[in-house]
């Protein structure tokens, strides 16, 4: 589970109850079932129009990658890994590499090794994975969108809410008790269109775009480690090139010892 997905919604949502109570405004006037209906059903219309219905089904996909944490093979052990490999492919030949594509499960990575290992020149390979890096920028993006677009929607679709609350407050006002109550619900629907907004649907977008350049990071990585073992580079000059990529804490952590087990091993692709 993502810590930070779970602890934002929860500190977001306490914030707004305590803040209303503070002010006096008991947390069961949210229980606004025509506030709720306008914002969350024409935020769900709004994107439905927006997109198209291929795009609209990986949407339960990504609330799952939005509260689940991203699982991919530490920085550090992809170096140590692509050493290893340097250090067979200098001393036994690029062939030798073979016997290893069965112990990769992350497919980018099988599927670059691969590459070299057939005798696919650098520039083919460097080719053909970025552009299915550049694909799956693309993929995440939209799904991005989807969520950012929502953020758009919620805040202008409170504002209608408002409205329709109003003119039926503004109807009858021969009860002015009443027409005072009538009003204040009738700000409901801007309280949630703004909350969903900004803390929730915008929230989204910006976490997905964060774990989608972390993964892109993660696989230029790799096609630089791929492509250093091809032109037979040095194990120790290949650390140092990848090293490029991690920070200072996790560069001190590369100088531990580590023999890279598992380093193949990355999730599947979002």
């Amino acid at each position: 589970m993502d810590l930070s997905t779970v602890v934002g919604l929860v500190v977001g949502l306490v914030a707004l109850l305590v803040g209303m109570t503070l002010k006096g405004v008991t947390p069961d006037a949210l229980l606004n079932p025509a506030a709720i209906l306008i914002i969350i059903g024409g935020t769900v219309a709004a994107v439905v129009i927006a997109f198209p219905m291929n795009e609209l089904k990986r949407v339960p996909k990504l609330f799952k990658i939005i509260f689940t944490q991203q699982k991919l093979t530490s920085d550090a052990d992809l170096i140590r890994l692509f050493s290893s490999w340097a250090d067979v492919a200098r001393r036994e030949g690029l062939l030798a590499l073979e016997a290893k594509t069965d112990e990769i499960e992350d497919p980018f990575l099988k599927s670059g090794l691969g590459l070299a290992i057939d005798g696919q020149n650098a520039d083919y390979i460097r080719d053909v994975l970025s552009e299915e890096v550049e694909a799956m920028q693309e993929r995440h993006s939209v799904g991005a969108l989807i969520f950012s677009q929502a953020g758009t929607y919620a805040p202008t679709l409170g504002v209608l809410g408002a409205v329709v609350g109003l003119i039926a407050a503004l109807s009858d006002m021969n009860n002015i008790d009443a027409l005072g109550y009538a009003i204040s619900a009738a700000f409901v629907a801007t309280l949630l269109g703004i909350f969903t907004g900004y803390v929730l649907w915008h929230p989204f977008s910006n976490k997905l775009v964060r774990k989608s350049k972390e993964e892109v990071r993660q696989k230029t990585m790799v096609i630089e480690g791929i492509l250093s073992v091809l032109e037979g580079e040095a194990p120790r000059v290949i650390e140092q090139k990848l090293a490029s990529y991690l920070s200072v804490e996790d560069r001190k952590k590369l100088a531990t010892d580590g023999d890279g087990k598992g380093a193949g091993q990355v999730v599947e692709e979002t």
